[in-house]
């Protein structure tokens, strides 16, 4: 409907630039909305507003210019207000609706999807956690935010490529094989001090436990130095396989896991600092070295090599994003952590700084997770020593209710995740709810062809039955999908799809609480079931987006 719409307005206003009684250089995109108040209409624009400086004239006499130059060949629209200081509300005939329907039946399992991104390259960087412990819960949240932004922008026509950044160089992996080597001491009888830095976790233990089993004491006889780079290796490769088998069962599957120090190979990002430095960009101040980021913005210049020579994660990271445009990307979306809010400034100079548009680069920062259980806060048993891991979480709650949960808010607003709740089966479980919806209309289909009728096709559904206004308000949100995802793309907010199913899971639960479906009434029967089997539609394709099941059966 949107698109109907904007198509409508777009016309008017070419036809009043082409009369002479508006006069514009260059057209505006125009912006649809839904109303809050149906008294206001269904939709609503400020595109009056918004030609006004162009055009020279009030919003009120430019919004009234406009709507009589509407021409709706369909009869879509009942009538056209002008409020406030120059809105455009547009009311739909209710007749209307119904016919949107038939993109539903015609798109099924693509229904939702856009061409909005029309096959450019988009890549999407998330989770990126060093490898020198499992991933918790907050991990969990950035990779379920992650994963669905990437489904939410493959299905409005981008070509997405899913990134997971192993941080492998660094003081943080000396400290990792530092940590496991001690404990190997200590099981082989040493008593060993365990300074700050190092990892204190149970798995560390694991890990130093499976080097006695399988070398015994010969570790204890070299090199200390080259011990400790074999521990590492180990460590970190043992812990990597860990948290990819822990993404795998949660659903998340990455096409590239990219090592740090590829970038370090032929001294990659000293070359690279190096041609920046060339530039401008970077500069030397006493032994560090600097680069210019106040230039695009940033509050402060930032350290890229510290005075003892050793370049900071920042070099890193720019070095990283080099690459990333290098391999034909043409805009990178990184998930951080919501501490990283300060870093966003830098790094959006430094894209600048390669010769990118500061749109090239997005960021979606991801809030802590408080983690309930019945409302208090969860006592766990953390193998992590100081976290609860993903793979605890996933194990008790189940990876649908984890994935739909961490979705029940927006990405940068804190999370209370209840597991109590998210393993009821009641309506207090959102995600219950929803795949409830979707089980309870596949029983209703059931038992329909037990009784020997189905689903019409669009054409032979007498949809003009459906009159009730919750038929007309589902209609309504059902049609409303692509606008939702295309919404979630344009603006990388996942969570408009958990927000969208709740309501229309609650809008076919009351109708369906209150209507018999199947009934005496074949004509009725047929509109109702091709009814409920469009928000069957709806509900598995945008479940399919969250990497949520649709069960048959509950």
């Amino acid at each position: 409907m949107k698109q109907l719409l904007v198509a409508l307005l777009d016309k008017a206003i070419r036809a009043s630039v082409d009369t002479g009684e508006l006069t514009l250089a260059t057209p505006p995109p125009i912006e649809i909305e839904l109303t809050k108040d149906p008294l206001h209409g269904d939709y609503a624009s400020n595109v009056a507003m918004i030609l006004a400086a162009q055009a020279k004239k009030n919003p009120r006499d430019i919004a009234r210019i406009v709507s009589a130059r509407i021409d709706d060949p369909r009869r879509i629209l009942e009538k056209v207000e002008i409020a406030g200081p120059g809105f455009m509300n547009f009311f739909i005939r209710e007749g209307c609706w119904a016919s949107l329907l038939e993109q539903v039946e015609r798109q099924g399992q693509r229904y939702g999807a856009a061409d909005v991104g029309a096959g450019r390259r988009i890549q999407v960087e998330f989770v990126s956690a060093n490898p020198t412990g499992p991933l918790h819960i907050g991990h969990a949240r950035g990779a379920v935010v992650g994963d669905v932004m990437a489904n939410i922008l493959a299905a409005v026509g981008y070509r997405v490529f899913r990134e997971y950044y192993i941080n492998d160089a660094g003081n943080q992996m000396n400290n990792l094989g530092k940590s496991v080597f001690l404990r190997y001491r200590e099981l082989l009888g040493e008593q060993v001090e365990f300074p700050e830095g190092c990892y204190r976790g149970e798995y560390i233990k694991d890990l130093a436990a499976e080097l006695v089993d399988r070398d015994g004491k010969s570790h204890l006889q070299g090199d200390p130095e080259e011990v400790s780079r074999r521990f590492t290796e180990y460590a970190g490769d043992a812990i990597l396989a860990g948290i990819k088998e822990d993404l795998r069962q949660f659903g998340v599957v990455f096409d590239l896991y990219f090592s740090e120090r590829e970038l370090y190979r032929e001294d990659g990002v000293g070359r690279l600092l190096g041609e920046l430095q060339e530039k401008g960009f970077i500069y030397r101040e006493g032994d560090a070295l600097w680069f210019r980021t106040t230039a695009f913005g940033d509050d402060k210049d930032r350290v890229v090599v510290r005075q003892n020579g050793d370049p900071t994660y920042f070099a890193a990271d720019i070095a990283y994003h080099k690459n990333k445009f290098q391999r034909g990307f043409e805009s990178v979306i990184d998930i951080w952590g919501a501490d990283h809010h300060g870093y966003i400034p830098r790094m959006s100079a430094a894209v600048q700084a390669l010769g990118y548009g500061k749109e090239a680069l997005q960021v979606i920062l991801v809030q802590l997770v408080n983690l309930l259980r019945g409302g208090k806060p969860a006592a766990m048993s953390t193998r992590s020593g100081e976290f609860v891991t993903l793979r605890e979480v996933v194990d008790e709650v189940g990876k649908d209710a984890a994935r739909y949960n961490f979705l029940m808010r927006r990405s940068d607003s804190h999370l209370d995740f209840d597991l109590d709740v998210a393993k009821q089966q009641s309506n207090e479980n959102p995600v219950y709810y929803v795949q409830y919806a979707h089980a309870r209309i596949c029983s209703i289909v059931r038992m329909a062809a037990d009784r020997g009728c189905s689903a019409p096709a669009y054409g032979q559904a007498e949809l003009g039955l459906l009159r009730l206004p919750a038929e007309i308000d589902l209609i309504k949100t059902i049609t409303r999908f692509p606008e939702v995802v295309e919404g979630a793309a344009r603006s990388l907010e996942p969570h408009r799809l958990t927000f969208y199913l709740n309501d229309l899971a609650g809008l076919f639960h009351s109708y369906y609480n209150k209507n018999k479906v199947i009934s005496d009434d074949a004509a009725l029967t047929g509109a109702r079931l091709f009814l409920v089997t469009s928000v069957r539609t709806v509900l598995k394709n945008a479940l399919t987006m969250l990497g949520v099941s649709a069960p048959d059966k509950m």
